[in-house]
This record gives structure tokens, C-alpha cells and sequence, in this order.
């Protein structure tokens, strides 16, 4: 039995899910009534569920507005160093639950609802998912705000509020169909505008330069109207802010240059001006250089790079008159982090204020922009870095354009001089790239103009220095780090996976919600026999939860006692959903050979989105549903095999689907996903990985131990040795009988009866221009497949490989990422101390 916690042990515990007193519900109930009445104008004969989900999230919302004006104010009494991390995407999902597990507010919500008749969980999903963010790097950016409210660093997200965000995945007779995203239809109870700092952005115009200085004029004006969104800590009272910016025209937009008769057109055309913030880019890992996509990244960074610095000259304990005007100790109060190249801008963009506007000399400014800036880079595939031609600059941001040109003069003046003749290295770092059509290499302008520059997991942070940024990393070795990803525990464990929080603290206490290093004393409990029965009940209870969600949402029947195979991500052939569709045609073709053996009963499950102009991903999505209409309807195989693709995979199916997931597929090419989060959510929440040595995968088996891990494939060596070599796909075709009899199966129609030659495009690629070499790893893959399958009939070893990995997750924590940010690139220092919340009595510091 796991040793029971001592008296004084359970005192020091709040439950998970914070205490559900009298007055606590008393209270809510009251303001919840206080809402639907007053904010929302019903009374219960007339409320719709919509109509109790806001009442719901105002009063949740009432707990947060004291202690967010707390922390601004806290903030300018202290005067700390902020950081903006700066990101065209913030992938946030739904706030109501979280915001309750922040607050220890669950239960008491969850009593309140009771006795007022309602279902919470059907309240819950009423609110409509934030989906401002495409996959890992949206996703991140929001974990890492609530890890930085946690670690109570004086931070704030920046981005764009987009009218549309990530677009709705239906599935029409197999394919994708995209349906827009009309997340703000019934408004927003979370985000707060503040037109009093509307900003002013420019664009287009002409530079003159004159006695008095440089001056870009003629422009086209955009105003950048801030949203902003509460980010609660982990009950530690800090509410930090995400501000969105939305694009509006301003009141003389083209009114001037048209005549009376125009006046109708004039004021339609005010729309050309808010499309900026209309619609997010639904491109992952791929770059499109459209003149509407620049224009968001200008203007995130104008309007963002105004409120730094008003911020920067008023504050100063508590005053609201600029009182620093010397902008030179602006690194010492302010760390810009640029979330991948998108906000780039932002480097030419400070040169811009400070030389034309603060009137610094260019040697000053360009110190205080290197000093404030720090780049992360988020992958390195040459289809995701942006290059953007010079005519776009020339014409929408000439300014711009010519700071570039000078911080590009003077960057290729240093390399001259570090290495004299040597002309292919000058052409290789220079951040204009000739030939043909000339373009600017934003990744680097970033190394160029910050003091560090990251990858994303250790095995990424060696792959930049060693090929994509060598020469780079040669010249300024110290400005390369490595900051390992991580996902928040609170959303990815506390929240979606309450019953595993819980059986966690019951053994370890709760201190490891904010410290998740504590996970490694569950190491104690790997051969306890309750701790174990107590870990697979749970993951067995989420296996007939997501059952019966599948039931209603997907009228698909599971046997909740198959192993749950599970690959969610976005749909790219370097990810190689294409692996995984092989291993099931040739489990398929094994049952049909052998119906009789004893099989392990499989439910593999396969989601997410294809960018709509990545046709070989839509086509991915139908081989998957193709194959899945096959083999769940042959009555040899029953419930032994079940393939389902789950449409619309977004962060709140992710957190139905990962509690559940026994097995997790990682099975990227070697050397090519950056780092992978999706991973860690898996580890953290019970399920074991199969996987490649590549992205955060390596380190994941080092804290596991490999042995806990199904690890399979070529290491990023081998594939650099097969690119030298040469990748010959036909040879493994010919050698290996089951992979010939599957892609004969996929060309000769064997999934796509009516349409024999209907996947021709992605047989032709797999045969003779595969970039990520799926053949090469199918045999390994498969004999991997099969261990995992022998190891699922013995339950008992399987969940002690489970402890293992949960053990191993400390390292997975965004706090731990957080944290070194903020010691090694920031300088600043995370704290877990609370501050007064606002209904404390003020202690001697607050009067």
C-alpha cells in the first residue's frame, strides 16, 4: 500500500480542485443570479444554456478582476523587469475550467451549478475554443503564459486578435472541408477592450530625408485597438495579461480621396483596413509570403512596440507621467522574446523608433535592440523559414527596408573583416539573398539583431548550430542556447486528467502541481501493487469516458478494452501519419492471414488539420478514412481493429483524448520535429510512447530510462548518412513482402474501390520522392509494434512502465522552461511567492 500522508501532511493539502464552502458557494450563487439578471437581462424562465455559460463566466471572472488590477498595480509599485513575448499565435483553447483550477474554484462552481439545477459540464461546453494558433508553437505560447503568471514574472503576451481563427475540420465523405472559425459570433466574456490605448500603425508612404532627420510619410493608417485577457497563476493571485490587437480603420479612411458621390464606397472600403486582424494564417510549418501576412506581422509589432515603450517611459512606481525619457537602460527594464521570425519586424521596428523617432545614434540603438531582443527558433525545415522579397518591403514598409539594408551593411562589414576573401561565407550570412528574386532571410535578422537565439529541445538546439545556422554559430558561439519545451501540468494534467492529479497527491501531496520535479518520488511506488491498480483504474475509467464521447459525437462504437493507438497533430508528411497508415494495412493483412491467433485489439487514432493548400496532407486525411472504411467494416476482423480519424482535433479534444491514449505516436523522421509537446502531454498523463530519437524524444527516454520508451527507427546520423547515400524507396519495396503486398493494396484500389488509381499521387511520392523516408524505418517500425503488443497482455508490466514515464515528466514542466528563459536569457527571477489577494487585509507593503 502506498504510505498514507500524516495528519499534518493532509492539512498542508488543498484538494485539487479547492474547497467547496458554504459561503464560497453561497457566494457564487448569489453573483451568478447577480449576472444573468443584470449583465445578461433573463431570468430563469427565459435563459437559454448560452445565457447560464456567460453568467457562469462572469461570475468566475468577478474572482479575477480584483487580483489582475492587484498585479498591474503590484507591478508599478515594484518597477520589475517585464517581458513581452511576442507571438502571431496563442493557441488558448476554453478559459472557464482553467481559470477555476487556478483560482481553487472547481468545486465550490461545481456545488453552485448543482444546487441551481445546472450541468456543469454541459456549461463547459458551451464555450467556444480560442483557436488563435495552428499547433505546437500557438500552443506553446500559451502554455508558457500560464507558466509565466505562475512563476509570477511581470509578463504579457502579444498578438492578434483574429475575428476567424483556425478553421473548423469537417469530414465530407472521407476529405476535408474547411468551415470558418466564427469564434467571436456570441461575443466574449473574457477579454476586455481598451480603446483608451488604441495605437496608430503605418504602412506604405515614402522616406524622405531631411536636415532634421529621416521621415516616412504618405503612409496608410491602421489603428490597433487592444483586447485584453486575464492570465491567472497558479493560486498565487497573479493575473498577468494577453493583449490581442484588432485592426480598425480610422475615421478618415479614404473619405478624403473621393467625392461626395463616392461617400458610400468609401466607407465599405473601410473593411480593406480591418481585414489585418480578420482571418489566422492556417499554415503550420510552412511559410506563405502573401502581402496581407506581412501586414499582420508589422502590425503586431508596431502597435506592441508603442505600448513597451509608454509602458517602459511611465513606469515608474506608480507614476503616469513619462518620467524616463532616456531610453538606454531600456534592456535593463524590458526582454522582447520573438516567438519563431513572424514578429521579426520588431528588430528593425525598435532601430526605426529609436534613430528616427528618440533621435539615438545608430551605434546606441543597435545595442539597446540586441540587448532587449531574443529570437526562439521553432523548426528546421527550408519550406518554414520566411524569405520575403524586396518589392513587398519596398512598397509596404520602405522605412523598414532600409534599416535592414544598413543593419545588413554593417553585419557583412564584421564578417569581411573576421574573414577576409572568403565570399561564399558572406553570401551564405547575408540577410538579403540574391539570385533571381531578391528576398530577405528573416531567421537572419534575428540572430543578427538579438543576444540569444534558441532551439527548442537539446537535440534541435545541436541540429541549428551544426547545419542551418553554422556559420552563425561560429562567429557568435554565445548567443546559441537550448530551452527545452514544456507544457503547463495545470491544463495538461490537473485539469483534463483530475482523477490521475489525484491519485498522484494522494501518494506525493499536491506541491508537485507547481513543482512537477516532485513526480520522481512516485519512482517509490512503481512496485507498489495499489499505486499500480490505482494508476490503470484511472486511465481505464478516461478509456470509457472517451468511449462514449466517441459514441455521441462520432457514432462510432469502441471496445474500450483495445489499446487506444494514438497519433494527433497537424497532417505533414515529415510527422509521417503515412508510417502509421502502413502498420495498420499490415496488422490488417496479418488478422485476415491468421484470424484465429490470440491479436491484441487495437483502436488506432489518427487527427488533425491539413493547411488547405497542402494537397498531399488532404490526401493523407482520405487514405487514413479510406482505409478505416475497409477495415471497420470486415466482419473477420470485429472489434479487433478499429481505425477512426477524429475530426476537428483542437486543444479541448486533446484533452479528452490524451487522458485516454494508451499508446502515443511520435514518429517523426530523425532530425526533423523540433521538439514535439504533444508528446509530453502523453507522458504525462499515462500512456507510452513509440517514437523516433528525434525533437524532445531523446531527452524523454533519458528521464524514463529508453527501456520504458518503444523507440524504434534511424538516429539523425543514419538519415544524414542516407541523404549522402541516396534514399532508394524501390529497394525496400522489392525486399520486403508485407510492405510490397500494403502499397499494392493503396495503388491497385484495394481502400479506394470506385477510384482505383485515386491515391496515385501519394504512392508516386513514397516510391520516388519521399523527403522523410517512411520505407526506411517500416521494418523496424513494425517488429517495434509488436513488442508493444506482446507487452499490453501483460497489464501489470505495461502500467509500471507508465509510473516510469510519469516519474520521468519533471523536466516536462513549462515552469522548467519558463524558468531558465527567464534566468538565461532575461535575467530576471521566477518567484512561487503569492501576493495579497485583493480581499486580504493590506499588509504594511500594500498600504
Amino acid at each position: 500500500m502506498p504510505k498514507p500522508l500524516t495528519d499534518q501532511e493532509k492539512r498542508k493539502q488543498i484538494s485539487v480542485r479547492g474547497l467547496a464552502g458554504v459561503e464560497n458557494v453561497a457566494d457564487l450563487k448569489t453573483n451568478f443570479n447577480r449576472h444573468l439578471h443584470f449583465t445578461l437581462v433573463k431570468d430563469r424562465n427565459v435563459a437559454t444554456k448560452r445565457d447560464y455559460y456567460f453568467a457562469l463566466a462572469n461570475t468566475v471572472r468577478d474572482h479575477l478582476v480584483g487580483r489582475w488590477i492587484r498585479t498591474q498595480q503590484h507591478y508599478y509599485e515594484k518597477d520589475p523587469k517585464r517581458v513581452y513575448y511576442l507571438s502571431l499565435e496563442f493557441y488558448m483553447g476554453r478559459t472557464l475550467q482553467n481559470t477555476m483550477v487556478n483560482l481553487a474554484l472547481e468545486n465550490a462552481c461545481d456545488e453552485a451549478t448543482y444546487q441551481l439545477g445546472l450541468d456543469m459540464e454541459e456549461l463547459q461546453d458551451i464555450e467556444e475554443d480560442a483557436g488563435l494558433g495552428n499547433g505546437g508553437l500557438g500552443r506553446l505560447a500559451a502554455c508558457f503564459l500560464d507558466s509565466m503568471a505562475s512563476l509570477g514574472l511581470a509578463a504579457y503576451g502579444y498578438g492578434i486578435r483574429y475575428e476567424f481563427g483556425i478553421f473548423n475540420q469537417k469530414i465530407v465523405s472521407g476529405w476535408q472541408v474547411e468551415e470558418a472559425d466564427d469564434w467571436l459570433r456570441y461575443g466574449n466574456p473574457w477579454e476586455k477592450a481598451r480603446p483608451e490605448y488604441m495605437r496608430p500603425v503605418h504602412f506604405y508612404g515614402r522616406v524622405e530625408h531631411t536636415p532634421e532627420g529621416v521621415k516616412w510619410v504618405d503612409t496608410q493608417v491602421v489603428l490597433a485597438l487592444p483586447y485584453d485577457t486575464p492570465v491567472p497563476g497558479y493560486r498565487n493571485n497573479i493575473v498577468n495579461t494577453m493583449r490581442l490587437w484588432s485592426a480598425k480603420a480610422p475615421c478618415d479612411f479614404n473619405l478624403k480621396d473621393f467625392n461626395v458621390g463616392g461617400y458610400i464606397q468609401a466607407v465599405l472600403d473601410r473593411n480593406l483596413a480591418e481585414n489585418i486582424s480578420r482571418v489566422l494564417y492556417p499554415n503550420d510549418n510552412f511559410f506563405e509570403g502573401k502581402e496581407l501576412r506581412l501586414k499582420q506581422e508589422y502590425f503586431v509589432v508596431a502597435a506592441t512596440l508603442q505600448d513597451i515603450i509608454r509602458r517602459f517611459k511611465a513606469s515608474k512606481f506608480g507614476s503616469t507621467e513619462f518620467v524616463r525619457m532616456d531610453l538606454s537602460t531600456l534592456p535593463d527594464k524590458v526582454a522582447i522574446q520573438l516567438n519563431d521570425t513572424h514578429p521579426a519586424l520588431a528588430i528593425p521596428e525598435l532601430m526605426r523608433i529609436l534613430v528616427d523617432t528618440e533621435k539615438v545614434s545608430w551605434e546606441k540603438a543597435w545595442d539597446i535592440t540586441v540587448r532587449t531582443c531574443a529570437y526562439t527558433n521553432h523548426t528546421v525545415l527550408p519550406e518554414a523559414l520566411e524569405r520575403w522579397p524586396i518589392d513587398l518591403f519596398q512598397n509596404l514598409l520602405p522605412r523598414h527596408l532600409e534599416i535592414i539594408y544598413e543593419i545588413n551593411r554593417r553585419h557583412m562589414e564584421r564578417i569581411s573583416k573576421l574573414y577576409p576573401g572568403d565570399h561564399d561565407r558572406l553570401r551564405r550570412m547575408s540577410l538579403i539573398e540574391e539570385g533571381g528574386q531578391k528576398k530577405i532571410n528573416m531567421a537572419h535578422l534575428c540572430i543578427v539583431g538579438s543576444h540569444a537565439v534558441n532551439g527548442v529541445a537539446r537535440i534541435h538546439s545541436e541540429i541549428i548550430k551544426d547545419t542551418v545556422f553554422k556559420d552563425f554559430y561560429e562567429v557568435d558561439p554565445q548567443k546559441f542556447q537550448n530551452k527545452t519545451n514544456g507544457i503547463t501540468p495545470r491544463r495538461w494534467l490537473v485539469m483534463c486528467n483530475p482523477g490521475l492529479a489525484d491519485v498522484i497527491a494522494e501518494v506525493i501531496g499536491e506541491d508537485y502541481i507547481r513543482e512537477l520535479d516532485q513526480l520522481k518520488t512516485l519512482l517509490k511506488f512503481v512496485d507498489d501493487d495499489a499505486f499500480i491498480r490505482d494508476v490503470a483504474k484511472v486511465k481505464q475509467e478516461n478509456k470509457m469516458k472517451f468511449a462514449v464521447h466517441l459514441e455521441e459525437h462520432y457514432k462510432v462504437k469502441i471496445n474500450p478494452n483495445s489499446m487506444f493507438d494514438v497519433q494527433v497533430k497537424r497532417i505533414h508528411e515529415y510527422k509521417r501519419q503515412l508510417l502509421n497508415c502502413l502498420h495498420i494495412i499490415t496488422f490488417y493483412n496479418r488478422i485476415k492471414r491468421e484470424p484465429n491467433k490470440s491479436w491484441t485489439p487495437r483502436t488506432i487514432m489518427i487527427g488533425g488539420k491539413a493547411a488547405p493548400g497542402y494537397h498531399t496532407a488532404k490526401m493523407i486525411i482520405k487514405l487514413i478514412t479510406s482505409i478505416g472504411d475497409i477495415v471497420n467494416n470486415d466482419p473477420v476482423v470485429g472489434d479487433r481493429l478499429k481505425v477512426i480519424f477524429l475530426e476537428n482535433y483542437r486543444v479541448t479534444l486533446a484533452e479528452k483524448v490524451i487522458p485516454a491514449a494508451d499508446l502515443s505516436e511520435q514518429i517523426s523522421t530523425a532530425g526533423t520535429e523540433a521538439s514535439g509537446t504533444g508528446n509530453m502531454k502523453f507522458m504525462l498523463n499515462g500512456a507510452l510512447t513509440i517514437g523516433t530519437m528525434d525533437g524532445a524524444n531523446v531527452e524523454m527516454a533519458e528521464e524514463a530510462g529508453e527501456e520504458n520508451l518503444f523507440i524504434f527507427g534511424m538516429r539523425v546520423p543514419d538519415v544524414e548518412a542516407m541523404d549522402k547515400k541516396g534514399y532508394d524507396a524501390v529497394s525496400y519495396y522489392n525486399r520486403i513482402p508485407e510492405l510490397k503486398q500494403a502499397m499494392d493494396q493503396i495503388s491497385g484500389g484495394f481502400f479506394s474501390p470506385s477510384q482505383p488509381d485515386l491515391f496515385k499521387d501519394i504512392v508516386n511520392m513514397l516510391m520516388h520522392h519521399d523527403r522523410f523516408k517512411v520505407f526506411a524505418d517500416y521494418e523496424d517500425y513494425i517488429k517495434c509494434q509488436e513488442k508493444v503488443s506482446a507487452l499490453y497482455k501483460n497489464p501489470k508490466e505495461w502500467t509500471k512502465k507508465v509510473i516510469h514515464n510519469i516519474a520521468g515528466c519533471g523536466k516536462f514542466s513549462s515552469d522548467r522552461t519558463i524558468a531558465q528563459y527567464a534566468r538565461e536569457i532575461w535575467g530576471m527571477e521566477p518567484s512561487l511567492e503569492k501576493i495579497g489577494a485583493p480581499d486580504d487585509p493590506p499588509t504594511k507593503e500594500t498600504v
